[in-house]
């Protein structure tokens, strides 16, 4: 997703903010959550984009949404900083570029499963390591599975913008294709 200049602007002032002052790893867990919770609740980002809505309010939302703590100035003044600019409204955006800017300088890839139905630990944990041993020496991966019934069988795994589709769904796709163009 483009996030836009201004708010990877943000993010990575944030990032510097954030780094010089040792919390960079609490915030990279705090706007994880946050951008989860954008993603999961579509009112949220209503909420926090509504004129109507006092500044304290948003600034409450999003302390909650991000499950930040009376100890978490670096979060609190950044987020006095977008009200005082008027940007709260980018506040989805700058928490994605923010986890986008600490992955690259940490090295994190992020790898996700989707598999028809669960997969037995065994498994996963084979796949992990095969997905490790194509990834640069020193990187680390951050690991999601989900289930996709849709899939009928087998899985996928995304790492970026590469992606592995072992899947009957997928297969029977290819099937398909390759029958109509004979």
């Amino acid at each position: 997703m483009n996030e836009g200049l201004i708010p990877r602007r943000y993010a990575k002032a944030l990032y510097k903010v954030a780094l010089e002052k040792g919390a960079d790893k609490r915030l990279y867990g705090l706007m994880t959550a946050l951008a989860e919770s954008f993603s999961r609740e579509k009112e949220l980002q209503e909420a926090i984009a509504n004129p109507y809505i006092a500044a304290s309010d948003k600034s409450l939302l999003l302390t909650t949404a991000a499950g930040a703590t009376p100890d978490d100035t670096v979060y609190a003044d950044f987020l006095k900083l977008l009200d005082r600019n008027r940007r709260t409204d980018m506040m989805a955006d700058i928490a994605r570029a923010y986890c986008r800017i600490y992955r690259t300088e940490h090295h994190i890839y992020v790898v996700k499963v989707v598999s028809a139905a669960p997969l037995p630990a065994a498994q996963l944990q084979r796949l992990q390591q095969m997905v490790k041993s194509h990834l640069p020496e020193g990187s680390t991966m951050e690991f999601t599975t989900s289930v996709d019934p849709s899939l009928i069988g087998g899985f996928t795994v995304s790492v970026g913008n590469e992606r592995i589709d072992a899947s009957i769904s997928n297969e029977l796709k290819q099937m398909r294709i390759s029958l109509i163009s004979k």
